[in-house]
């Protein structure tokens, strides 16, 4: 798991910037975080939803967002074995800043789009 480079988001005016970007670094985590805002998910469905992700990373993305107190993972207990994933109070804080990410590359990919075709022209 990455250290945190702060223990208080106090430090400086872009500590608290820092730290939450530390919180959900990496490739992974914000795309997970994006599933789950649409609801519980088992592991395989999280794992069709993220083809490129290796079953390790996957795994590893899963418990820190859980150490971290934004995700549950709630285990049945049946054969063969059920793992759910969903959403805590703290996870779901983060939907703004997970939409406005979307929105926001959304808008870049258009912009993108529309800069490779003035140029090819």
């Amino acid at each position: 798991m990455p250290r945190i480079r702060h223990k208080t988001f106090a430090c400086s005016p872009g500590c608290a910037v820092e730290a939450t970007l530390q919180l959900i670094d990496g490739k992974w985590k914000g795309v997970i975080l994006y599933h789950l805002l649409q609801g519980t998910l088992r592991f395989n469905e999280i794992r069709k939803r993220l083809p490129n992700i290796t079953q390790r990373m996957l795994t590893t993305q899963l418990r820190e967002l859980e150490q971290h107190g934004f995700v549950l993972r709630t285990v049945y207990p049946q054969v063969p074995p059920k793992v759910e994933y969903s959403l805590t109070a703290r996870g779901r804080t983060l939907e703004p800043v997970i939409m406005a990410l979307k929105r926001w590359g959304d808008d870049y990919a258009e912009f993108e789009g529309k800069q490779g075709k003035q140029g090819g022209a």
